[in-house]
């Protein structure tokens, strides 16, 4: 049977404005933060809350052929997975489709009107925290499905992942893998629903994404507070040690990441590609940000700010310790400095090797013999996706075009799903659709998150489009 576009747009817009949107309302209501921000989370149950009603309600939808299960691991969060069984000539090609349920913490600087616990439908957009990192995958994948069925339309076996950690870095997703595997089988194609867009008026296909280091780093000379007139000068300042020490690491006046190891050269076609991004997106792409009136980005050039935020390291400063607010500071020499440092790495670079390099950049020869101990914590592998086969270029192309009425833009982006690498390693023959609805402003992880809903909608039917065309391959 052909694919009616019109009928599959209707459909899906009404089952979402019906069925989805209100459910997402209830899910936005559950702080259920990813482990990593919630360490009592087992007995708070919020995850427990969020993955009871997203299961129900995907019952609820009776894809036919389908079974859906709870997976535990003791120590880990659930992984809920959905399976359906294909049909038509390629009924036992696999498809692998991702997304997640756990979420990031509240943030400060809700509008008002407006909570990370809070619902709020206002014009085309969803606000509230895990509204678009990543709720709507989920929603977005199994009306796909069922939409395909509707239609009799025929697809591959479908194999749905959602787990709820991976804000955290996805710590029990390759036991999970391991205990699924013959479930799994050998995918040969991957759905991300876990990305970003650079507009909402096309369809963006993600071709890498960056890694990532955390680490912290403390500078202490005295073991405590003293007077600063009498210890200044005397003393140094843990701060001013600290301060020169991140001149080792980064260029102050270009923000470059400026030891060798954590570079790399970029590919040719991935420049290419930033370059027709930048084409798309122009000025737009540095206003998406909320600068300050005459506040400038770090390159006026678009092309360049691509390439910073998928292909070139960069650093921030994302913690500090050993400050008091200024309410409760004395006129003191403080007893030591500390900064937490969020290092984000070229998709190729992984993230085990970089450590060690940079603790002994940090901790080597300090200053007036200074006590400098750099503390690695947590790590994420970055992602290069492989060149899509043919058919694959043109179901995107038409998903977009038919749905978006623009051709589609690839992009790398600079955030981290460290579930692509494991995937790209356990299944190197398979092919990824990694695209998402974090777009302009919708501020995942901060405060004012939201959904635009129309976005996700033409998602959803890009990705019925690009399941059937995988059937006729």
């Amino acid at each position: 049977m052909v694919l009616n576009n019109k009928v599959v747009e209707s459909d899906l817009r009404n089952r979402w404005h019906d069925s989805v949107i209100p459910k997402l309302c209830e899910f936005i209501k559950i702080p259920n933060k990813s482990p990593a921000f919630d360490e009592n989370w087992e007995q708070n149950g919020h995850i427990e809350n969020a993955l009871s009603l997203v299961k129900e309600w995907c019952e609820q939808q009776n894809i036919a052929n389908t079974t859906i299960n709870v997976e535990r691991i003791k120590g880990e969060t659930p992984l809920l997975t959905i399976e359906t069984a294909g049909q038509g000539k390629h009924a036992d090609d696999i498809i692998l489709l991702y997304g997640h349920l756990d979420k990031q913490p509240e943030m400060e600087g809700w509008d008002a009107d407006k909570g990370p616990w809070k619902p709020v439908l206002k014009e085309d957009r969803l606000y509230g925290r895990g509204s678009v990192d990543n709720g709507y995958a989920v929603f977005s994948i199994i009306t796909a499905i069922k939409e395909l069925q509707e239609n009799n339309i025929p697809h591959a076996r479908c194999v749905v992942l959602i787990e709820s950690s991976e804000e955290g870095g996805s710590s029990g997703l390759p036991e999970y893998m391991e205990l699924l595997k013959d479930r799994i089988g050998d995918p040969d194609l991957i759905v991300c629903l876990d990305s970003g867009c650079g507009n909402y008026n096309q369809l963006w296909l993600t071709t890498s994404l960056r890694g990532a280091f955390f680490g912290g780093l403390k500078v202490s000379l005295i073991s405590e507070g003293v007077h600063s007139g009498n210890a200044g000068g005397i003393a140094a300042s843990s701060f001013r040690v600290l301060r020169g020490l991140l001149d080792r690491i980064e260029n102050v006046n270009t923000g470059e990441v400026i030891i060798k190891e954590l570079n790399v050269d970029i590919p040719s076609l991935r420049k290419q590609q930033a370059e027709k991004a930048a084409s798309v997106l122009g000025d737009n792409l540095a206003a998406s940000y909320p600068f300050h009136k005459g506040v400038k980005p770090v390159f006026e050039n678009p092309f360049e700010l691509i390439l910073n935020r998928s292909w070139r390291p960069s650093l921030s400063y994302i913690a500090a310790d050993g400050f008091p607010k200024p309410e409760n500071a004395g006129n003191v020499l403080r007893p030591f400095s500390m900064l937490d440092l969020s290092f984000r790495l070229p998709p190729t670079i992984e993230a085990d090797t970089v450590g060690d390099i940079i603790k002994a950049v940090l901790e080597k020869d300090p200053p007036y013999n200074a006590e400098v101990f750099f503390e690695k914590k947590h790590k994420a592998d970055g992602w290069n996706s492989p060149v899509p086969p043919r058919w694959l270029e043109d179901a995107i192309e038409n998903a977009s075009q038919t749905y978006f009425g623009k051709e589609p833009v690839y992009m790398g982006e600079g955030g981290s799903v460290p579930f692509m690498n494991i995937l790209s390693k356990m299944f190197p023959k398979a092919h990824f659709v990694v695209t998402g609805a974090m777009g302009p402003h919708s501020n995942a992880h901060g405060p004012n998150e939201f959904l635009h809903i129309p976005t996700a909608i033409r998602i959803s039917c890009c990705l019925v489009h690009i399941l059937a065309e995988h059937s006729k391959t």
